[in-house]
């Protein structure tokens, strides 16, 4: 299993950096334990910020139209692994290379179609599934579906091995002082969000009553989340509802963070408000009490991912009913049981620690089928 291997995986950035930020976790999780990652992706500007110091093991080739010279690098060191993240096509140079290497003698590679994350129970069904290819220069080939999950039926979770011990040995002080967010001991609750609409009464409950009865400080993630704290701040309406002016809130707008200053932040927070794939999961080996904006689709489909989200985790009535508002249409929230959302939030963590993680799990099923 642990054999080193040579990997293609390949991206398409849609939007808000979610892609990139899953397939360069993966990318540098496999790397770390000994593998060979080339990573191909069409709009690779978001990792300056997102890693910075990139990763020894890992390189990132443009996915360009065509490849070009980048094709030849398949000579020097040939696919053993192809995936493709999110249900992006491949490159059909890659494919045709590949097919050319093995009518030479090579191995086929093993190829993987890595699916979004869901806790929804088609998942467990799908999981691990093969996919034939009918036609093309690859016919009579498998394509096999790896789904991340919740349960011991999915492909687990990303987690790197280290990420608990680096993560006990965290100090909040000294990191909010390298971030120069100046500090008093209030509770700090972070914010990465879209627009949701109920943001308005959010930071007017927390301008009011604090978080139990505390002052809170806001640390705002740069882009949209920043964007909708300052829409809100800036209208007329709510700031007439503030005599007082921000009473209990205080706010911090953060810079670009890169992935390992992100998992920091949620780290050093009480409460995390998180978005999209690759940081609600993020956010439950945290261990915090945390609230999720699911991306919001037109067909309303995210919400019964929602709610097979918030059914795994066995959540308290108050944290599925803020979740519920948090996620639609309505502008009122309920208050905020922090006790209970800790303690559900800890339990799913521990049940989860137990389960192999996705890097692992990869490995296995590649060395099976290889």
């Amino acid at each position: 299993m642990n054999r080193s291997r040579q990997w293609d995986i390949f991206c398409k950035v849609i939007d808000n950096h979610g892609d990139i930020g899953v397939c360069w976790r993966l990318s540098a999780d496999l790397a770390a334990r000994g593998q060979q990652v080339r990573l191909w992706v069409d709009d690779a500007s978001a990792l300056q910020w997102m890693a910075p110091a990139g990763h020894a093991g890992v390189t990132v080739l443009p996915w360009l139209e065509p490849l070009g010279l980048n094709i030849l690098r398949l000579d020097s060191a040939p696919c053993e692994v192809l995936v493709e993240a999110f249900g992006c096509d491949i490159a059909p140079e890659v494919i045709a290379a590949c097919a050319d290497r093995q009518r030479a003698g090579c191995q086929k590679p093993v190829w993987i179609n890595l699916e979004y994350l869901s806790a929804e129970p088609y998942v467990e069904r799908c999981h691990g599934l093969p996919s034939p290819v009918q036609r093309g220069p690859v016919a009579g080939w498998s394509k096999w579906f790896f789904y991340p999950g919740f349960t011991p039926g999915t492909g687990g979770l990303l987690r790197e091995p280290d990420l608990m011990l680096r993560q006990a040995n965290f100090d909040r002080t000294a990191w909010l002082a390298e971030q120069r967010i100046e500090w008093a001991g209030q509770k700090l609750v972070s914010l990465f969000c879209y627009e949701p609409p109920a943001l308005a009464d959010l930071l007017h409950q927390y301008a009011h009553a604090g978080l139990g009865r505390q002052p809170v400080h806001l640390l705002v993630a740069a882009g949209r989340a920043a964007s909708a704290v300052q829409a809100v701040i800036s209208d007329q309406k709510w700031l007439q509802s503030m005599s007082d002016g921000l009473g209990l809130l205080s706010i911090s707008y953060l810079p670009l963070l890169s992935q390992t200053d992100f998992d920091h932040l949620l780290w050093a927070c009480d409460l995390n408000f998180v978005r999209g794939e690759d940081s609600v999961v993020r956010a439950l080996w945290a261990g915090k009490p945390f609230v999720w904006q699911i991306y919001p689709q037109d067909d309303q489909a995210h919400l019964a991912k929602l709610q097979a989200f918030l059914g795994l985790l066995d959540a308290p009535p108050s944290l599925r009913a803020f979740h519920e508002a948090w996620n639609g249409p309505q502008q009122d929230l309920l208050a905020m049981d922090i006790a209970s959302w800790s303690e559900c939030i800890r339990a799913v963590r521990q049940r989860l620690l137990g389960q192999p993680d996705l890097g692992t799990q990869l490995l296995e099923f590649v060395a099976k089928k290889s």
